[in-house]
């Protein structure tokens, strides 16, 4: 699966902490919220592209826009949204409900991992179900799933 790293003005608000784990990938900067400017030539170079999944900061700017773009050429939009985050929680769950309104999949991490692995017998199943396994804390979204939400009515 292709992946692709920005990261947002890297001079002014500093690099991809390593905590993320994305060494070996090669960050394009940006100052564009956007990042589809930045990968708009590795967009074309997959005819076949269908579906793209979204994680990073800040979730109302970035990501939002971003997954609008993405939507805008036609693409399936899956942003994880507990890979997402804003400094604003209320801008964040505000975001995730556009987004979604907009057309975009909401995913946890956890749900986009068993999908793309697509069956128990997969040969990374049982070193990724430790992982998946181990309890992880509050994101603060079950307010935004709640049917009582204004976001959704």
């Amino acid at each position: 699966m292709p992946v692709v790293l920005t990261e947002q003005y890297p001079q002014g608000l500093g690099p991809t902490v390593p905590e993320l784990g994305a060494k070996g990938l090669q960050p394009l900067p940006k100052t564009c919220f956007s990042m589809v400017p930045v990968v708009q030539q590795e967009l074309d170079a997959q005819p076949h592209l269908r579906s793209v999944l979204l994680c990073g900061i800040e979730t109302h700017a970035c990501i939002q826009t971003t997954a609008l773009d993405l939507l805008d050429q036609g693409l399936q939009v899956h942003v994880v949204v507990d890979a997402c985050t804003s400094r604003s929680q209320v801008e964040r769950l505000v975001a995730l409900a556009r987004m979604r309104q907009s057309g975009a999949f909401l995913s946890t991490s956890e749900g986009l991992i068993i999908q793309l692995l697509g069956d128990a017998s997969h040969p990374q199943f049982k070193k990724i179900l430790k992982i998946i396994k181990k309890p992880v804390p509050d994101t603060g979204l079950l307010s935004l799933f709640q049917v009582q939400n204004p976001l959704f009515h």
